[in-house]
């Protein structure tokens, strides 16, 4: 799959306040006149936010493949194909759980009032059980066919967003995103333990990045959508602080990631090659956080949201194609 595939299928996410896409919606309206069971089975679906998840599984595969050889015959495919089961089940749960705690603000903001439980799509106790079978799975499958340490972190990944942010943070703090941005940040730590077994320093980095970026790629739609946030008393940043406020926080950011990307350069996990491309990406993402401060009340605040998954996952590609590329 390209990049740029990629960046069209995870378009808008990493937020859990997204939308579902056109796609969704277009494919649950023929189920109802096929039949309750396949509408049902689409409602449940739509709970596991399948393009977050899908984003999350790329991120934690650059980590496993990062952490295994250049000679694709010694890839333990195996292995790696369980821990994404594993992983997408947990995060699935987690995703299951944050629309059962948010379905009364999902219900009264215009781009989440149609998701299954405001919709009475689902019940609460489906949605309930429904987490739980997954989070049940994937504890078995990362135990029984990854590992320990997986496992642990996995569900502590669990942990952090669907109870400590989506419970908590959200609506006590405008460092939600920032306090809560760890959970979407483990998945290359768990790619790299799935393989080896351990965390190091290296898979951290990626961490790291992910972390420092979150705020950054987050901030904008908040600006953009911050009078539905008010609407629904959700204290994000642009609402509690303003979005001059806001804008100088995201370059701010912007610039610790930038930082952060020269990382793997300098621990060995990557060569020239990257480093040459995380600098010109990071101008690009330099350059719309600048755009976003001069003119935040125009079309500049999607316009760095976009770029900002853009900038993720070529990041990311390109770390691949380096360690592969060093590998020949």
């Amino acid at each position: 799959m390209s990049v740029q595939s990629k960046v069209s299928e995870v378009q808008a996410v990493m937020t859990d306040e997204q939308p579902m896409t056109a796609s969704w919606q277009t494919a649950r309206a023929p189920a109802r006149g096929l039949g309750l069971d396949l509408a049902v089975v689409l409602s449940y679906c739509e709970l596991t936010k399948p393009r977050v998840v899908s984003l999350l599984i790329f991120t934690a595969m650059v980590g496993m493949l990062l952490a295994s050889p250049t000679n694709l015959a010694g890839i333990h495919w195996a292995v790696i194909f369980w821990a994404n089961v594993g992983i997408a089940f947990a995060s699935g749960a987690a995703a299951a759980i944050n629309h059962v705690v948010d379905r009364q603000i999902d219900g009264q903001m215009k781009r989440t009032h149609s998701r299954p439980l405001p919709n009475d799509a689902v019940s609460v106790t489906g949605a309930l059980v429904f987490a739980t079978l997954l989070m049940g799975i994937s504890v078995v499958v990362l135990v029984v066919f990854v590992n320990q340490l997986t496992a642990i972190l996995t569900m502590a990944g669990l942990v952090g967003y669907a109870g400590i942010y989506t419970g908590f943070l959200k609506r006590r703090t405008p460092q939600n995103i920032v306090l809560g941005g760890a959970a979407g940040a483990i998945p290359p730590v768990l790619g790299w333990a799935a393989v080896t077994g351990h965390a190091p320093l290296d898979s951290w980095v990626l961490f790291l990045i992910i972390f420092l970026w979150t705020p950054a790629h987050f901030w904008p739609l908040a600006i953009y959508r911050r009078e539905e946030y008010a609407r629904v008393g959700i204290p994000m940043m642009p609402v509690t602080r303003g979005v001059r406020h806001t804008s100088w926080l995201i370059l701010g950011y912007t610039i610790a990631t930038v930082a952060a990307t020269e990382l793997p350069f300098f621990t060995k996990m990557a060569g020239i090659p990257y480093l040459i491309g995380a600098n010109l990406l990071g101008a690009g993402f330099l350059y719309h956080a600048i755009r976003l401060i001069s003119a935040p009340e125009k079309h500049n605040p999607m316009r760095m949201f976009g770029y900002s998954i853009a900038y993720l996952a070529a990041l990311f590609a390109l770390l691949l194609g380096d360690h592969y590329l060093l590998g020949l």
